[in-house]
C-alpha cells in the first residue's frame, strides 16, 4: 500500500513537471542593446521580431543571419535575405550574416564575426520562443565577452505551452528538450 502511495505522489509531481515543460523553454526579456542578431532559422517570425524590435528603439543596428550554403530553388538564403532586407526602410541600419555553421554552437562563431565590425558589447538575439533558453546559455558561454539578452518570436503554428494539446507543439517540445538536454551534457563541455 506504502509504495502505491508513493507511486502516486511521484506520478504526480511527473506530469506537474512535464505540464511546465514547454513554459520553461522560453525566455522572453530583451534589453535595451547595441545590435540586434536575429538567429538563423524560422524565416518569417525571427526577422519580423526582429524588425519590430529594431523600430521600438532597442538597438540601432540589426544583424539577419541567414546559411550561405543553403538553397531555396537557384537562390542561396543569404541573396534572399539581402532581397528582404532591401525591401525595408531600415535597409540602412540591417546586415546579413552568412553562416557556414549549420548548429547554434556554431552559429556563435559566424555571430562573433559580424558583430566585430559593430564594436557592440551588449546584444539582444531574437529566436523561436522554444529556442530562447538554449540560444542564450549557448551564447552566453560561447561568447562572454558580451552581455546577452533574448526576445521570442512566436509561432502559434509551431509551438505552444500546453503542448499536450496539439502535435507539432508536442514535436517542437521534444525536441528542443532533447537538443536542450545534449547542450547540457556534450557541447557545453566541448
Amino acid at each position: 500500500m506504502r509504495f502505491f502511495r508513493w507511486l502516486l505522489v511521484v506520478l504526480a509531481i511527473g506530469v506537474v513537471l512535464a505540464s511546465q515543460a514547454a513554459r520553461f523553454l522560453v525566455v522572453n526579456d530583451p534589453q535595451k542593446s547595441e545590435a540586434i542578431v536575429v538567429l538563423a532559422g524560422e524565416t518569417s517570425m525571427r526577422p519580423a521580431r526582429g524588425l519590430e524590435l529594431l523600430r521600438q528603439g532597442m538597438a540601432p543596428r540589426l544583424i539577419l543571419d541567414a546559411e550561405a550554403g543553403e538553397y531555396v530553388y537557384d537562390q542561396q538564403l543569404a541573396d534572399i535575405a539581402q532581397k528582404y532586407v532591401n525591401t525595408v526602410p531600415e535597409a540602412g541600419r540591417i546586415s546579413v550574416c552568412g553562416l557556414v555553421g549549420r548548429s547554434t554552437a556554431a552559429e556563435t562563431e559566424d555571430v562573433a564575426r559580424c558583430l566585430r565590425p559593430l564594436g557592440a558589447h551588449r546584444v539582444l538575439l531574437v529566436t523561436s520562443n522554444y529556442h530562447t533558453r538554449r540560444a542564450l546559455m549557448t551564447f552566453a558561454h560561447r561568447l562572454p565577452q558580451y552581455q546577452w539578452s533574448v526576445a521570442a518570436a512566436g509561432n502559434p503554428a509551431q509551438f505552444g505551452r500546453a503542448w499536450w494539446t496539439n502535435r507539432d507543439w508536442a514535436k517542437s517540445t521534444f525536441d528542443e528538450w532533447s537538443k536542450l538536454i545534449w547542450w547540457e551534457v556534450v557541447d557545453r563541455w566541448r
